[in-house]
């Protein structure tokens, strides 16, 4: 196999159309550098408070709006540098101003570990009385009371700012991942079944051929993706060893009784919650999905249903494309049962710059949204004009949605709620377009898509990214007790995980132990479960709106615009979902299952 000649776009090359508006943030690379040489100076406003944060109660509030407004202007900063570095992260500019940033801020960590420190001196006594006595301090009520739930796990003040001072050596695993990926590993391109040599790289695989109705290429593509990451793999495992090794240590150094629950305290999320999420899912819903693999591989006529088969179109002569102009017309309309005020935020994202969809050497792969305080959302996606990336560019605008409005009603300290929620949104807007798809069309083979699609979402978020959560799990477990984090551990946990869910519906290869080094959630905590809390929570709201319409879309607009002043459990009772038991997981599951059979019942009926 010889590599192919053919090859994305520079950055420079790409239409501005395509491309998100950064000057929103900065006018400049020089205004840019300016305000990070500001934010050098200006913390010695917040330092200012030094041995006074807790003199009273009104110098408690002076030192926490002060902090606010000092974090909303390093978030700038610091945004646009990674916004940078997610488009072409080739690029050595990005690179250096990437690398600036992440010094600077490991020096304004440092300075600004004082101010937690004096807050570990706050007492349930102590934050009552300055309740009582300054009314301003209410609007900060969660965020003391996350201070004080904090302060038990506190090191003593030298100890916790010479962890801060360590911030880029803590954050370097996740970094060398990235720049990895983003600058050295590269693909051999591929043939198709025609014999036509194709173009790769990892987003072309994530994005088209992974999904692609051209079993050659589609295998040929996976080859050439784990013939990569295979010569990676020692590499990334050494990376990926260290990053776990650091929060096993700290947790321990914290007096955690282990690690899981110091990755799950910011969370304010429970075992139980965490553990319901993995054993409810990959038990109940595993025999579903086999049903679905089964169907798949007889309607492909496929010898046999390899791992890298699962996301290919069930009807491959019936795959609709779409422009990127269609698709933000139809989420447009499919949202329309959230009311104007959504509607609205949802039409400034595709129209006023919110969005960067363009292909170039150097992209950082999948989508993400980015939020910085103050100004509006940031969307990465990468557009190949399937009708799968109308649900990608869906989720990422309820991302958008949602940080707008909490953005919009709430202080930045109040913005962010528990990444146990996140998902929430961002998944509902994918039901929803779904929801508009089935009632636009009549036909069989329209509809039965739309439900690939659906049942796509919920591998995503219930299999994806839960099998990672598991994965996760065993490698903690590992981990404290004194296993070495090998390549070769890693890829036998990773592939006993797949295999636990997947059964002998699929025949699986050496690649597939290999997928633990496709996902940068890894080094993010206990993020990849949450992927299946989120979209437990927006299978029960969807389900809500379609039958009572406007009184629950006005709920999930309250829960969107209360940010982070409430814990996870108690900000979606709002929305009328208890997510303290396993019973909304059960009917998400449920949910899936009735996708699955009525897909299966569809082909019956022929």
């Amino acid at each position: 196999m010889t590599t192919s000649t053919a090859k994305p776009f520079k950055r420079s090359e790409v239409p501005e159309e395509q491309t998100w508006k950064l000057k929103d943030l900065f006018s400049s690379e020089t205004e840019w550098e300016e305000e990070l040489a500001a934010v050098q100076a200006d913390v010695d406003k917040v330092t200012a408070y030094k041995g006074k944060v807790l003199e009273n109660a009104g110098a408690l509030l002076e030192a926490i709006q002060t902090l606010e407004a000092y974090q909303q202007q390093v978030i700038r900063v610091a945004v646009y540098a990674s916004l940078k570095i997610s488009a072409d992260g080739s690029d050595p500019a990005n690179q250096a101003n990437a690398a600036k940033v992440s010094s600077t801020m490991a020096k304004i960590n440092a300075k600004l570990a004082f101010f937690r420190s004096e807050l570990n001196e706050l007492t349930e006594e102590k934050t009552a009385a300055f309740l009582m006595a300054e009314p301003g301090l209410k609007a900060y009520n969660k965020f003391l009371q996350d201070v004080l739930e904090e302060n038990e796990y506190k090191l003593a003040p030298e100890i916790e700012e010479t962890l801060a001072a360590l911030s880029e050596v803590h954050g370097a695993p996740h970094n060398i991942y990235q720049r990895t990926k983003a600058s050295d590993m590269q693909f051999t391109s591929i043939k198709d079944a025609a014999g036509n040599e194709l173009p790769m790289s990892e987003a072309l695989y994530e994005d088209r051929y992974e999904f692609t109705a051209d079993t050659t290429a589609r295998r040929n593509a996976y080859q050439s993706f784990t013939n990569t990451l295979d010569q990676y793999k020692n590499t990334f495992a050494a990376v990926y060893a260290t990053e776990i090794s650091k929060q096993v240590t700290i947790s321990k150094l914290r007096n955690y009784s282990s690690v899981t629950d110091m990755l799950l305290a910011p969370q304010q999320v429970t075992q139980d919650m965490y553990h319901n999420q993995l054993d409810v899912i990959g038990k109940e819903l595993a025999p579903h999905m086999r049903k679905y693999a089964k169907l798949k591989k007889e309607k492909l006529g496929l010898d046999e249903l390899r791992y890298c088969d699962l996301k290919a179109p069930l009807d491959p002569d019936f795959n609709p494309y779409t422009s990127y102009e269609e698709a933000s017309e139809t989420i447009l309309n499919a949202l329309e049962v959230m009311g104007p005020e959504y509607s609205e935020i949802m039409k400034k994202s595709l129209e006023e710059g919110w969005v960067d969809r363009a292909d170039n050497i150097g992209k950082a792969n999948g989508a993400f949204c980015s939020s910085p305080y103050g100004v509006h959302p940031y969307i990465l996606i990468t557009w190949t004009d399937t009708m799968r990336g109308a649900f990608v560019l869906a989720h990422e605008m309820g991302h958008a949605g949602h940080f707008y409005l909490a953005g919009k009603n709430q202080s930045l300290l109040n913005t962010r709620p528990s990444t146990y929620f996140v998902e929430a949104p961002s998944t509902l807007n994918e039901l929803l377009l779904a929801e508009h798809l089935m009632e636009q069309t009549d036909d069989v083979r329209m509809k039965r898509w739309v439900i690939t699609q659906l049942l796509g979402t919920y591998h995503h978020n219930f299999i994806t990214h839960l099998l990672e959560g598991e994965m996760q799990r065993r490698i903690y477990q590992l981990a404290e007790n004194g296993v070495p984090l090998t390549a070769d551990v890693l890829c036998e946990q990773k592939l006993e995980t797949i295999k636990n869910f997947w059964g002998d519906s699929v025949t699986y290869d050496d690649g597939v132990g290999l997928t633990w080094m496709r996902q940068q959630h890894y080094y993010m905590g206990l993020y990849p479960y949450t992927y299946s809390a989120g979209l437990t929570v927006s299978t029960a709201v969807a389900q809500t709106i379609k039958v009572e319409g406007r009184p629950a879309v006005d709920r999930w607009l309250n829960v969107l615009k209360t940010g982070g002043t409430l814990k996870p459990v108690d900000l979606i009772k709002l929305a009328g979902v208890d997510m303290s038991t396993p019973d909304p997981i059960k009917v998400a599951v449920d949910y899936v299952d009735s996708l699955v059979d009525e897909l299966v019942k569809s082909y019956e009926n022929e």
